[in-house]
């Protein structure tokens, strides 16, 4: 275990109990889980602080009404910046002025989010000797590629009081690293129910979108990433277009990174271009899968997928692949369907199969949300964080919590 000194559970004598560093504050699915989680340790009495460390981001006042204090560095950094100079500069100038809020602010606990946040943050915590030091893999460790990264991971590991994983397959991966079971948790992301429980806005959200009651709508919520699968997607609806229903349409719900002109010109290769919407990043996603029969994840990697868990508060029947922990969130045949990844043909006979059968949509979809409502609330996932903290900073670790143990 890290020996630095811990302080008494329940202690408001520092500036900041809780700091969570993540990479930046887009809308992606581990900075929408830290916009909900962090406003709810607030509401249990916790003070709470996100760093940003690429500056400022559209989910910053989500943020702020829930009244946790965003953090930015001194300087903004751009994704599209191409002058290395200038990136590198930026980077640095921000490990200063992290390391000058550490010291100052003392933090009782500091929480890593994303690889990037750990690699910069968790040295400087260890210098400033945080008490309580955490860090979140919330995805597979494929980036780990590059064997620099992977080595200063795994010795970051050794001064951690606790590090979290977000499914079975990415504490697996955690414990092939080293992490010994009594320091890894297991905290799978939660999902607030709220937004989704209109069961009756379906006909409203489909007119409004043009569609008519007989059209099959399917939606896919992702950033348009490689290894998200869309790709798979328009090739597996292109292979089995003529099987699905006439009326047909998929929404493309997510921020183009840059894929979105080859998948168009894939789907006009296949003649389905007019049956797919391009909607980008949209603040409206519970009415959009409303509007939906179908929810639809082909990741080729994957912690814990937000999306996958929002189809199911939305009552749709879910087809994922078998990757990260999708399966723990969809039950193969009860809630939905599971298919190997970068497997287009699978993919399209799963399709297929569910938009041939509303009976099925029907049954796994009503399963669905009783599991997410069950096992995957938001008040879950705060409540874990808002007990695993307490028992750190009492000098305990996450083998002590029965809810959270990894094994």
């Amino acid at each position: 275990m890290p020996d630095d000194k811990t302080v008494k559970v329940g202690s408001r004598d520092r500036a900041t109990d809780i700091l969570f560093v993540c990479s930046d504050l887009l809308v992606g699915g581990t900075e929408r889980q830290l916009t909900a989680i962090a406003p709810g340790l607030v509401r249990l009495g916790w003070r709470v602080s996100v760093y940003s460390l690429a500056g400022r981001g559209p989910l910053q006042a989500e943020l702020a009404h829930g009244a946790v204090t965003v953090i930015l560095p001194p300087m903004n950094r751009s994704p599209n910046d191409t002058s290395w100079i200038k990136r590198i500069f930026a980077r640095g100038l921000t490990a200063v002025h992290l390391a000058f809020l550490m010291l100052k602010a003392r933090p009782a606990i500091i929480h890593f989010m994303l690889p990037e946040a750990y690699l910069v943050g968790a040295p400087l915590a260890k210098l400033a000797r945080i008490p309580v030091k955490i860090m979140s893999r919330r995805s597979l460790n494929l980036y780990q590629k590059n064997s620099f990264v992977r080595n200063i991971e795994h010795w970051l590991h050794r001064s951690m009081n606790a590090i979290l994983g977000n499914s079975l397959n990415v504490i697996r991966e955690l414990k092939g690293e080293g992490v010994p079971s009594a320091r890894l948790g297991l905290i799978y992301n939660g999902i607030d129910l709220d937004p989704f429980a209109d069961f009756d806005a379906r006909k409203s959200e489909r007119i409004s979108l043009g569609f008519k009651p007989s059209t099959f709508v399917m939606c896919m919520v992702a950033n348009l990433i490689s290894y998200k699968g869309h790709r798979d997607l328009v090739e597996a609806l292109g292979q089995m277009a003529s099987k699905l229903p006439a009326d047909w349409h998929l929404l493309l719900v997510g921020r183009d990174d840059g894929m979105g002109a080859q998948l168009r010109k894939q789907a006009e290769q296949f003649g389905i271009v007019k049956n797919i919407s391009f909607l980008g990043s949209r603040s409206d996603v519970p009415d959009l899968l409303a509007a939906s029969d179908l929810g639809i994840l082909c990741s080729h990697q994957e912690g814990f997928s937000n999306a996958i868990l929002e189809g199911m508060a939305a009552r749709l029947p879910m087809i994922v692949t078998d990757v990260g922990g999708n399966s723990e969130a969809v039950i193969d045949g009860v809630t939905g369907l599971v298919v190997p990844a970068n497997d287009p043909a699978r993919l399209g006979a799963a399709i297929v199969k569910l938009a041939t059968n509303q009976d099925m949509r029907n049954t796994f979809g009503a399963a669905g949300y009783a599991r997410v409502s069950g096992h995957f609330g938001m008040d879950r996932c705060v409540a874990a964080h808002d007990q695993l903290y307490r028992t750190l900073l009492a000098g305990g670790a996450p083998g002590d919590l029965a809810q959270i143990r990894s094994s």
